[in-house]
């Protein structure tokens, strides 16, 4: 599967106005992300694991 045929989905805190967007796809073995105004750059692979870490941790209002 190439990153083209994922389903993206833009972060809820990226601006309105086309800058700071952040989109997110989730395989099986990893969770990708990537800058959404260059899509046909390499996307950051993580763990499933990973992601929820850091999920959580940016959740965290004490952070």
């Amino acid at each position: 599967m190439t990153t083209s045929e994922l389903a993206w989905f833009k972060s809820s805190y990226s601006g309105t106005g086309g800058d700071n967007c952040v989109e997110v796809a989730k395989r099986h073995e990893a969770v990708l992300v990537r800058d959404s105004k260059d899509p046909q750059r390499h996307a950051l692979a993580v763990s499933p694991r990973a992601w929820s870490a850091f999920t959580a941790l940016a959740a965290d209002s004490r952070v």
